[in-house]
């Protein structure tokens, strides 16, 4: 998994580095999660509060468009009973952005999530990484405003799962959550 986290990584800075020809900001973020699993049969959980803080890069396509690939980490899971489920991703979304001329944008894209920490806690924990698979996929849908004389924005996105996150072939499981946050562009323009 490392691996992959790695070539992923290269493979993202690479992109960013051959548009150098475009408009490209870096930033950074963090903010607040709620996160659920939805599944396919009777289980029941609870929404679970997180954090998530990374890097992103900001691409201007044209005066309207905008590519926006992040390296996150997150922490996601769900609460059942008394139970802690922590399960701990690095999400790399590629949001692609259509942007109003007021700072407002409208955003949607892929996110690829990778388990880095898997636990469950309740008066002890205990690593539960096994029970659940390394690769996450999914959606994101937001929308964002920057404020241009500050270089700082807010985020608030849905994160819809689409693939099985349970090893278990008894049960589908799916992340979903909501993600407010705050990030600042450096010399955005």
């Amino acid at each position: 998994m490392k691996l992959h986290l790695i070539t992923i990584i290269t493979v993202l800075f690479m992109a960013v580095s051959t548009l150098s020809a475009q408009n490209i900001n870096i930033g950074t973020k963090i903010g607040l999660n709620s996160y659920t699993i939805n599944t396919d049969n009777s289980s029941s959980f609870d929404s679970k509060l997180g954090l998530h803080a990374g890097l992103l890069g900001h691409i201007h396509l044209n005066s309207q468009f905008a590519l926006q690939p992040e390296l996150v980490y997150s922490m996601q899971g769900a609460k059942s009973g008394n139970t802690d489920i922590m399960l701990d991703y690095i999400n790399i979304p590629v949001i692609l952005q259509y942007m109003f001329d007021n700072g407002f944008r409208i955003q949607a894209g892929p996110q690829l999530g990778l388990l880095v920490r898997a636990k469950a806690e309740n008066n002890s924990s205990v690593d539960i990484k096994d029970d659940f698979k390394t690769i996450d996929a999914g959606l994101s849908f937001g929308v964002s405003y920057v404020h241009p004389p500050t270089d700082f924005g807010i985020d608030l996105r849905y994160n819809l799962g689409l693939t099985d996150i349970s090893e278990s072939s008894n049960v589908n499981s799916t992340n979903r959550g909501f993600q407010i946050g705050v990030f600042y562009l450096f010399n955005h323009n």
